[in-house]
């Protein structure tokens, strides 16, 4: 069940993700597009009969702030670690996403990367 709108999502997220020094897109063994960065997963998407499924690693703090926002849910099997999950995410969430990934990738990536990604990206 390919809809245009989970690929124009898939292409958003490939935009964010591989933006990020080094990241990279594979499809692991159920299917699912995971982007990954010195080999650690920092997102995982896929498709279920309920559309687009998008899933990101993250703290248990901000996991927890998130959880508080009816969109968001915690991620089946790995949820416990962190990872929070959103369901066919629309055009304003995706201003909150990339902040989201970016985080995600900072958590996954190695010391030299985040003092890259942020010397690069002074706030």
């Amino acid at each position: 069940m390919k809809s245009q709108n989970a690929a124009s999502m898939l292409e958003n997220l490939r935009t964010i993700c591989l933006a990020m020094p080094e990241a990279v897109e594979l499809i692991d063994g159920f299917g699912h597009n995971t982007f990954k960065i010195n080999g650690k997963s920092f997102v995982i998407s896929g498709e279920s009969d309920k559309g687009f499924n998008l899933s990101f690693k993250s703290d248990r703090e901000t996991q927890e702030l998130l959880l508080q926002k009816e969109y968001f849910f915690k991620t089946p099997y790995i949820g416990q670690h962190g990872w929070v999950s959103i369901q066919n995410p629309q055009g304003e969430d995706w201003d909150e996403l990339t902040d989201l990934l970016q985080e995600a990738y900072l958590r996954a990536a190695p010391k030299r990367l985040v003092k890259q990604w942020n010397e690069l990206h002074k706030k």
